[in-house]
């Protein structure tokens, strides 16, 4: 339960009308420190054209379902979810570009600006996160419903973005025009017997991945030529009696040239008997393996070695807003594909173990970085959905600004008969909209600024650049015209 500390710390958040950004954390135990935050408002819009504050249309929020850093450029770019509730309320899907002041010598972040809301289009129609049954009336048609979750920038611009219904990673242009789709893996993709479902969960669906558990982290290898998607948890049919009673998710590699899969691993999470040592009470169930616990990011250190986010479904958010109940898990990991046996021939289902012979990632057996203590020790609240993760730049001494997002929900929940209300931060559900009472206000979205020395992040090799912003079409026709309406103007 949060402190009266920790309320008081949430609500002067939460009741600013403008970015906020707090400094002076206390140095943890890990040789990894936590050195600022920015905290935005959840009343905060984007830079869509439409007027006012309209939570499935413009509202700011669930923008860090991912978060990548462009350090050729210097500026960021936080991923927006299917939108609020769960699917159900039609949200054309996009991605924010922003930019921060880091501060070279701490790493203390300040100064957020929103630069851009780009919309993924194509052939001139939005991608929406309403699911395939309510978009396109079939639960087996994907068609342009969207629930993107991972963010990637290729060496030529273009935007890689993974899915949750497909599971799919789509190729964007910088603009958020669709170029194509990579091929999913068939034993990735949900269905109901030999009948494809994007939509049901279990029973209905009996293999594939979990309903809103396919591919929640993307990442690049640095030359660009690989690009990896993991699943947030194991596939339905990979577990006794399903996955969600296994630790066995799987990370997919893909040909970026030719957008075919190239091999699969098994990453496994911190097992149930190890979190609950950490909660005293409110323990996790068996069928909690899979589904409550799972990752939220990966970014890649180098062609070998990765950084995975992983957390369970706990903490301040639309179903906790007061935050009741104890967190287990908010970690980061290290893991190395080295010895790592390729499984993309190898079927998991009806198993919690690997058979003889598979061996997973090899993953640190103790936390890169243990978010949710370094939050404790600061006495900040601990969101749920800690979703994005970015290196950052590197600062004056030779160490790494590290950055982790949160996915506030747009602060939005629903029913059973998918009726939406805001979530005020004292629990109070509200019509959509409406506005919270008197005092409150809707759960803000979170930005952590970390330190990293050099030593922790020995081995990173940044990405390829990215090629710098040139003048566009549009700019080149508006100086044509210019010239010519002059030339007409004088009677030429």
């Amino acid at each position: 339960m949060i402190s009266a500390k920790h309320w008081t710390s949430l609500l002067s958040f939460s009741l600013v009308t403008s970015i906020v950004s707090i400094t002076g954390f206390a140095a943890s135990a890990n040789a990894i420190s936590l050195t600022s935050s920015i905290t935005i408002p959840g009343e905060s819009t984007d830079l869509y054209s439409l007027g006012g504050n309209s939570a499935n249309n413009n509202r700011l929020g669930g923008f860090f379902s991912d978060l990548y850093y462009d350090r050729y450029n210097n500026v960021y770019y936080g991923l927006t979810d299917r939108g609020p509730g769960g699917g159900v309320i039609s949200y054309n899907t996009r991605v924010q570009k922003f930019s921060l002041d880091v501060n070279s010598n701490t790493g203390a972040i300040s100064g957020f600006k929103l630069l851009d809301t780009i919309l993924f289009t194509q052939d001139g129609k939005n991608f929406n996160g309403l699911n395939p049954s309510k978009l396109n009336g079939n639960a087996g048609v994907l068609g342009l419903s969207f629930d993107p979750e991972g963010f990637a920038i290729a060496p030529n611009g273009n935007f890689y973005v993974s899915d949750e219904y497909g599971p799919s990673v789509y190729e964007f242009s910088p603009t958020g025009s669709f170029l194509r789709a990579f091929n999913t893996p068939e034993n990735l993709i949900p269905k109901a017997g030999s009948d494809l479902n994007y939509v049901d969960g279990r029973p209905i669906i009996t293999s594939g991945r979990q309903d809103n558990r396919g591919f929640e982290g993307v990442t690049l290898s640095p030359d660009g030529s690989k690009l990896y998607g993991l699943l947030q948890d194991p596939l339905v049919n990979e577990g006794s009696p399903d996955g969600r009673r296994s630790s066995n998710l799987r990370l997919v590699e893909y040909d970026t040239k030719t957008g075919e899969s190239t091999a699969q691993y098994i990453y496994q999470l911190e097992s149930l008997e190890s979190i609950n040592s950490r909660v005293s009470e409110d323990t996790f169930g068996a069928n909690s393996q899979g589904r409550n616990i799972g990752i939220s990011a990966i970014t890649a250190l180098n062609d070998k070695e990765f950084l995975v986010l992983e957390r369970d479904n706990r903490g301040v958010g639309v179903e906790d807003a007061t935050g009741e109940i104890p967190v287990g898990s908010k970690r980061v990991y290290k893991i190395s594909l080295t010895g790592a046996t390729d499984v993309k021939g190898v079927s998991l289902a009806g198993l919690n173990t690997l058979p003889t012979g598979v061996i997973p990632v090899n993953k640190s057996t103790s936390p890169f970085i243990d978010v949710a203590e370094l939050l404790k020790a600061n006495e900040l609240i601990i969101p749920e959905k800690l979703e994005g993760l970015a290196i950052g730049p590197q600062l004056a001494d030779g160490s790494y600004a590290i950055l982790v997002g949160t996915d506030n929900d747009f602060s939005v929940t629903q029913n059973d008969d998918d009726e939406q209300f805001d979530v005020c931060t004292d629990g109070t559900q509200v019509a959509i909209d409406s506005g919270c009472p008197a005092g409150q206000a809707l759960i803000p979205t979170y930005l952590y600024a970390l330190k990293a020395s050099s030593e922790d992040l020995k081995g990173f090799v940044p990405p390829a650049k990215v090629p710098e912003p040139t003048a566009t079409a549009g700019v080149i026709l508006l100086g044509l015209s210019t010239f010519w309406l002059k030339r007409l103007g004088k009677g030429e």
